[in-house]
């Protein structure tokens, strides 16, 4: 799986990305430079301790394969909600895949 590190890349997902969400998790997408799509996981100090937001991470990352990341020619974060951490493997695929049928919704609507 094919990171999202640089904080250029971040910014321009942020700003240019079409976002979708659910109460488990939030998804940013934007087109990407290369054919391979990149993924990254973000949990937000909101989230709680390092030892929380750590397991939030964790569990985004065990379900994000499951629920098809990355996508080729996209760009995506997934960020963490405060509810992420305790929920179960199979709603935290799920809410990955409704998050981003919302943001590819977003997209159409843009005319993307």
């Amino acid at each position: 799986m094919r990171i999202v590190k640089d904080r250029r890349d971040f910014d321009r997902i942020f700003h240019e990305g079409y976002r979708g969400g659910s109460h488990l998790s939030r998804v940013i997408w934007a087109p990407s430079r290369e054919a391979e799509g990149r993924v990254a996981f973000v949990a937000a100090r909101r989230i709680g301790n390092a030892v929380e937001r750590n397991r939030s991470k964790r569990v985004l990352r065990a379900c994000a394969a499951e629920a098809g990341f990355p996508r080729s020619g996209k760009d995506v974060v997934i960020m963490a909600t405060p509810h992420t951490k305790s929920a179960a493997h199979a709603d935290v695929v799920r809410s990955l895949r409704l998050s981003m049928q919302r943001a590819d919704d977003a997209a159409r609507k843009a005319g993307a």
